[in-house]
């Protein structure tokens, strides 16, 4: 475990109007204890989930490479300022990590080829194979493997959109015995049933007015697949 606790301190913010601050799970939640080697993070669309994720990411010192910037058709100068609101608390200082959602890691993938032209022993790192040959899944996990490998703090937003069900259920035996060698923590927000079932993780729900832990089977998740194939 490198980060053990996450203090959201409510004095500090900019405004309670505009989005992010005027979540409630942000205005009613103090803390968040980092007890598990995986900490999953649940909620509906808009819940504060991956706005959380990508905040406590910065505020980790931990790049998010974007690409291209855009410009929004309503700036919200709000929206990116949740980092100076939260504290931390390491178990041993800080650690060096990645930030990996698969919108973002078809850029990383031609990155990496175009390394490897003049670089070509940087495949090796993935397995020897170009990225943008593989499927968008296939990439992802050769990503995963070599990645976690290295200690760090790793961050994941809803790395299931390029995973089919059989190639989560290898993230999901990945996250499972990388947690136990002890030298990576891993904090991921996902809508995936399957990635919630991870023996190694704390659920988080972002549901409610406060973030509020949680078990796997009482994920609104879980509830509506398995409401679904019991009915089929």
């Amino acid at each position: 475990m490198h980060l053990k606790q996450i203090i959201i301190d409510q004095s500090r913010f900019p405004t309670e109007e505009e989005y992010p601050f005027n979540l409630s799970v942000f205005k009613k939640t103090q803390r968040l204890e980092l007890t598990h080697p995986v900490t999953i993070l649940t909620g509906e669309n808009g819940s504060g989930k991956s706005t959380f994720l990508k905040g406590l990411c910065r505020r980790c010192n931990i790049h998010i490479w974007e690409g291209a910037m855009r410009t929004p058709y309503r700036f919200n100068p709000y929206e990116n300022m949740l980092p100076q609101v939260l504290d931390l608390e390491w178990t041993n200082g800080s650690v060096q990590g990645s930030f990996f959602s698969p919108e973002l890691f078809r850029n990383y993938s031609q990155l990496v080829d175009e390394w490897a032209t003049s670089s070509p022993g940087v495949l090796k790192h993935y397995g020897g194979s170009s990225l943008v040959t593989q499927s968008h899944g296939q990439s992802c996990m050769a990503y995963f493997k070599s990645m976690y490998k290295v200690e760090g703090l790793y961050f994941l937003d809803e790395p299931e959109s390029a995973l089919s069900p059989k190639t989560q259920l290898e993230l999901l035996a990945l996250l499972t015995e990388t947690s136990k060698k002890g030298h990576a923590q891993f904090i991921i927000a996902t809508h995936s049933p399957i990635l919630m079932s991870c023996d190694q993780a704390a659920l988080y729900s972002f549901d409610g007015e406060t973030i509020e832990s949680t078990s796997f089977k009482k994920t609104e998740h879980y509830k509506v697949y398995h409401e679904f194939f019991n009915g089929r």
